[in-house]
């Protein structure tokens, strides 16, 4: 499913890219991830935080999320939210992405998955430091 908003001539829709030009790989099914739910970091003109950034989720990060008012290690069932764990993969909202690299607090980055929208918001060099899929 191609949720990207890029169009090729046509009207055709372009597969959604990663922050290197090639086509975006999931991030994560188990928890499932993505603003749309598809295991990618996909995005649309309805995600207005950008869910594109696949991060690796640490401790540390988790419970700075939570003092800036995002708890994403507690369960929520009516949302359907899981909660998340240390190493789990998720597609974290580029604004706290970079808040949290700010704050040097960002955790790791799966550059293959994440999303070329992420660069609005973060600078390919910082993500570059915290890429776990670089050789």
């Amino acid at each position: 499913m191609l949720r990207d908003d890029g169009n090729i001539g046509g009207g055709r829709r372009q597969a959604p890219r990663n922050v290197f030009g090639e086509p975006l790989e999931d991030c994560s099914i188990n928890p499932v991830t993505g603003f749309y739910r598809d295991g990618c970091c996909n995005t649309g003109r309805e995600d207005v935080g950008s869910h594109t950034v696949c991060v690796v989720m640490t401790a540390s990060f988790l419970e700075f999320s939570k003092s800036r008012g995002n708890d994403l290690s507690t369960p929520m069932p009516k949302l359907g939210f899981p909660s998340l764990k240390p190493g789990d993969r998720w597609c974290l909202c580029a604004p706290r992405w970079q808040e949290a690299f700010e704050a040097n607090q960002a955790p790791r980055v799966i550059l293959r998955a994440t999303h070329e929208a992420a660069l609005g918001y973060c600078s390919l060099a910082d993500l570059k430091r915290f890429a776990v899929d670089l050789a």
